[in-house]
């Protein structure tokens, strides 16, 4: 149940001085480069089109994207209403916060801080996955695939350690790169007309979205490619003008995304054939289903550029959760929740370099854990982690969704709109609850070999002992320590969160920052 704490106690000399990350250091451009690499396109295509293709909706996973499209589209209007009003790097966290109360919020908070943080492991089984097979093959040089880990947890740590706008312009030059090989490969195949069944309309048909061997299974892998968007919110209080960048940058990366998707895998299923991209994406080389259209429309060379865009695009990616993790933990710990020290600043470069540093020892230890015990970096270490985080983040989605209506229905009566902050938030919910039950429906085909792990079938079990130990806290302080209880979610941009007293008439926002 949502507590009504008014916001103005949260006003009192009780808001602790925190250290601001540095501000003005990203644009739009930056802010979308950010989301757009932790959707990681080349890597949510590659990894996520043949398995929709092959034992999900079939064909019609193009019409599967279009769905997503629509509905993450809903989802971000409210999003978006709601990061007009609070700035955070905990954006969830704050979010859900102000909208369904601070023990909600709590709880939250802590949700996307497990997903987060899995994340980033995950994306390094999947690195290093790709790095070993491609280096092998091209080079002939074959090292164990803990080697790339390591090198990729160390890159990214230090990349983390300085300014936001140095990590934007690598993943940049990496994004752009990736964006551009998978449209080259679906343009030549549009300019050819098309493989044998030419350029057939059925794959992106709406109604088509809703058929095939498994329909629900194809639509959740449609929603998982999008993982991460949410993250614009968490660059703004480094953003310039975040009012204006998170709202614009937020919609860019869903729509954009989504329009790409859409094209991409058309073009795909294009190349191959209707009958042929069933048939390649069932073979033990699903990969070739973009393989052979780049080797057929364009060369060989499309092929091998293809696959070390598949290291370098999976770095992006994995480089961006941990931007996001690091944030989420500076979040919680600026409040002085799990340790303070977490919400420190680096005096010269204002990155969160103690969040980042705990961040990579977690990720180090969630790698070393899956080699010492014999795991395979993508069948364990990257589907596991990215189920678990992706279950986590999810639920989490949903409940931002009714969070904006909470917190509309409360603040700011001149910005109530019947769609941006009622209808567009809870049909957004409601699609988000539809995908968490895809999600749970699917998890065992999800999974694949790695169904018969432990791991696997603790997931649900660890998604919810985190939310019920962050509710458990969230009422511990409530109970304990009022003053505590006050701040959660509170520590916001001075100039981009508006408050309400217990009338509901602004106040205004106090702020303490460390000097």
């Amino acid at each position: 149940m949502p507590d009504h704490t008014p916001d103005h106690l949260s006003e009192q000399p009780s808001t602790p001085e925190v250290h601001r990350l540095k501000a003005n250091s990203v644009g739009v451009v930056g802010v979308v480069f950010m989301a757009v690499a932790t959707a990681a396109p080349i890597t949510a295509m590659t990894g996520n089109l043949p398995i929709a293709v092959g034992a999900g909706n079939g064909t019609g996973a193009p019409a599967g994207y279009l769905f997503a499209t629509l509905v993450l589209t809903v989802f971000s209007v409210g999003y978006v209403a709601m990061a007009k009003r609070i700035t955070a790097a905990g954006a969830f966290y704050g979010y859900i916060s102000h909208g369904l109360g601070r023990i909600a919020g709590m709880a939250s908070g802590m949700l996307a801080v497990l997903a987060y943080i899995v994340f980033e492991a995950s994306i390094v089984g999947v690195f290093s996955y790709f790095a070993q097979t491609t280096v092998e093959d091209q080079l002939g040089v074959d090292l164990p695939w803990i080697a790339y880990a390591a090198a990729m947890l160390a890159a990214t740590a230090v990349l983390a350690y300085f300014d936001i706008n140095l990590t934007a312009k690598a993943l940049g030059v990496m994004l752009v790169a990736e964006i551009a090989v998978l449209f080259a490969v679906a343009t030549a195949v549009l300019l050819h007309g098309g493989g044998p069944d030419g350029i057939p309309v059925e794959p992106i048909n709406p109604k088509n979205a809703f058929t095939g061997t498994s329909a629900g299974l194809g639509l959740f892998f449609a929603f998982w490619s999008w993982v991460g968007f949410e993250s614009t919110a968490m660059y703004g209080e480094e953003s310039r003008d975040p009012k204006r960048v998170i709202p614009r940058a937020t919609l860019i990366s869903v729509v954009g995304v989504g329009l790409f998707y859409i094209y991409v895998s058309w073009m795909t299923i294009a190349g191959n054939g209707l009958s042929g991209s069933v048939k390649v994406s069932h073979s033990t080389g699903p990969l070739d289903l973009f393989f052979d259209p780049a080797h057929s429309f364009i060369g060989a060379w499309a092929v091998d550029t293809f696959q070390w865009l598949l290291i370098t695009g999976s770095f992006a990616c994995g480089m961006a959760f941990h931007q996001c993790a690091a944030r989420y933990l500076y979040a919680i710990g600026r409040e002085g929740f799990l340790h303070p020290a977490l919400g420190r600043t680096h005096p010269a470069h204002g990155s969160p370099y103690i969040a980042s540093y705990v961040q990579s020892v977690i990720a180090v230890a969630l790698v070393a854990a899956f080699w010492l015990t014999g795991q395979d970096p993508y069948i364990h270490l990257y589907t596991l982690l990215a189920i678990l985080g992706t279950m986590a983040i999810l639920i989490v989605q949903t409940l931002c969704s009714f969070a904006v209506i909470g917190y509309f229905r409360r603040n700011h009566p001149e910005d109530r709109h019947w769609f941006k902050t009622l209808l567009a938030p809870l049909l957004g919910g409601l699609g988000m609850i539809a995908v968490v039950v895809l999600l749970v429906i699917n998890m065992d085909t999800a999974a694949g070999s790695a169904a018969d792990s432990l791991l696997f079938r603790a997931i649900p079990w660890i998604v919810g002992l985190v939310f019920s130990g962050g509710l458990a806290l969230g009422l511990y302080l409530r109970a304990r320590h009022p003053r505590r209880y006050e701040i959660i979610g509170r520590v916001v941009l001075e100039d981009a969160a508006e408050r309400t007293d217990g009338d509901g008439k602004p106040v205004a926002v106090r702020s303490q920052a460390a000097p």
